[in-house]
């Protein structure tokens, strides 16, 4: 830990205090950094300063900041300048104008170019931590929006609680206000959906059309007329013209899911797209679509790309800011307010009210493994709450649900035929394989194909012929 500085103290320098909240000083002066570091650090808050603009910016670029302090005369970015840039960077940060004597016309301004307050020099010590702990209550409040409106596009609650997952959401709050592509990736029902909503909620096309894809869902034959649209007649069964999914994003932002799925040749075809913001739908003429994409994979991309199966080019433009979301066994401290929020929202979309979680049911859940991720502690609390004698649901009830016969036999190899042809036993444990490694994964298709080392289409063929997924 370093202790408070002094004002020959180095160009940047950072207190840590027991409070996570973070404020960074931006002042030329060293007088006005180590008072104000002093006076914040002393109040709780974890202080970090910069002699400059351009050292502010470039700390705030590298470790973030909750709110900005910033001197109005700075000699190489004064502070209207690093209002503006800090606005471009992330408009949730509230930024604080430092002003000498007589220059309240020119902080005036400032407010109305964005600031969130001024104070004058010489300031008093306790105005200062007053100004800035309402600056912070209006951080926490647009976060708190931001966090709504993804769960309104989301469906679904946004728990954040582990150190691994905030440091994910950290970066999301950093690039959601600039326009790039994202590539998120993680393992299947991490969590992926959450970082891409959470991204379009806190950009500046939150108010636009958040519209997802899931690629692996995609027949290869119609992948393009889904992506880019048809015209009426452009092939069998085109009875009517569609919107492909980029011209239902346009000025909002488009999610493509497992995008790893897609074949080569649709690849081609989203790498133009994203470089000249224009589609062609099947049958149709060129459209300019202006698109924020992002996208999501379970698969090692870049192992693809040395296999050739995806396109190193599409790769390097999706992947301008790479995202990775931790399995949930890499953050335990989700677990319970996981358990918590979908036991509360799936109670009332059941009618069931407020429903008690027995201790050692969530001490239970909390050292399960959960291969399926947040997938699947959503699943586990839908089928506990439906089945639920009533407004509580108990470690017991989860021991009493019975597995799936081939999970068992997966499991417990003795219980599996035998005795009778060799086939039908090799048979039998094919199944049971199938089974409870679809389970694990929570039923998504692409994952256990993954983990069994087998192509998507040859899964769904098994699954069908052992009536483990139902023909459409």
């Amino acid at each position: 830990m370093q202790h408070r500085t002094s004002p020959e103290s180095p160009l940047t320098s950072r207190r840590v205090a027991p409070n996570p909240q973070r404020v960074l000083v931006v002042d030329d002066d060293p007088g006005i950094r180590f008072t104000l570091e002093a006076v914040l650090s002393d109040a709780g808050f974890s202080v970090e300063t910069a002699d400059g603009g351009l050292p502010g910016l470039q700390e705030f670029e590298l470790r973030g900041a909750d709110i900005v302090l910033t001197d109005l005369a700075m000699p190489d970015l004064d502070g209207m300048q690093v209002l503006a840039r800090l606005r471009a960077l992330d408009p949730s940060v509230p930024v604080i104008m430092v002003t000498a004597h007589g220059s309240e016309r020119v902080a005036v301004a400032a407010m109305k170019g964005g600031a969130f307050d001024y104070l004058p020099k010489p300031f008093d010590p306790d105005e200062v931590v007053h100004v800035v702990r309402r600056g912070l209550e209006l951080r926490a409040l647009r976060l708190e929006n931001a966090r709504l409106r993804a769960e309104t596009t989301l469906g679904r609650p946004v728990v954040c609680e582990s150190p691994a997952l905030r440091k994910v959401l950290d970066v999301v709050a950093r690039v959601a206000p600039k326009d790039v592509t994202v590539l998120v990736s993680g393992e299947s029902g991490a969590g992926k959906d959450v970082v891409a909503a959470a991204i379009h909620a806190h950009s500046r096309r939150a108010t636009k059309a958040f519209i997802r894809c899931n690629a692996a869902a995609i027949a290869s034959e119609l992948a393009e007329a889904e992506l880019f649209g048809h015209t009426k007649g452009a092939f069998t069964g085109a009875s009517q013209a569609r919107r492909g999914f980029f011209q239902q994003a346009d000025g909002g932002t488009l999610f493509i899911d497992e995008i790893g799925e897609l074949p080569l040749a649709i690849q081609a075809t989203i790498l133009r797209a994203l470089q000249s913001g224009e589609v062609q739908p099947v049958g149709g003429v060129v459209e300019r679509v202006d698109v924020r994409l992002v996208a999501a994979t379970n698969r090692d991309l870049l192992a693809d790309v040395r296999a050739g199966r995806f396109r190193e080019d599409l790769y390097y433009r999706l992947a301008v800011v790479p995202i990775r979301v931790p399995p949930l066994r890499e953050r335990l401290e989700d677990i319970e307010p996981l358990v918590l929020a979908f036991t509360r929202s799936l109670g009332e979309r059941y009618g069931m009210g407020a429903v008690d979680v027995e201790p050692a049911l969530l001490a239970a859940m909390k050292a399960h493994a959960w291969p399926g991720n947040v997938r699947e502690v959503e699943n586990t609390v839908a089928r506990l709450l439906a089945l639920a004698p009533d407004d509580r649901i108990t470690l017991a009830l989860w021991r009493s649900l019975e597995e799936p016969t081939s999970m068992q036999a997966a499991r417990n190899p003795a219980e599996l035929p035998m005795s009778g042809p060799l086939r039908m036993r090799v048979e039998a444990y094919e199944r049971s394989i199938l089974a409870a490694e679809f389970e694990a994964a929570a039923k998504n298709q692409s994952e256990t194909a993954r983990r069994l080392g087998i192509s998507r289409p040859a899964l769904i063929e098994k699954l069908h012929k052992y009536g483990l997924l139902s023909a459409k």
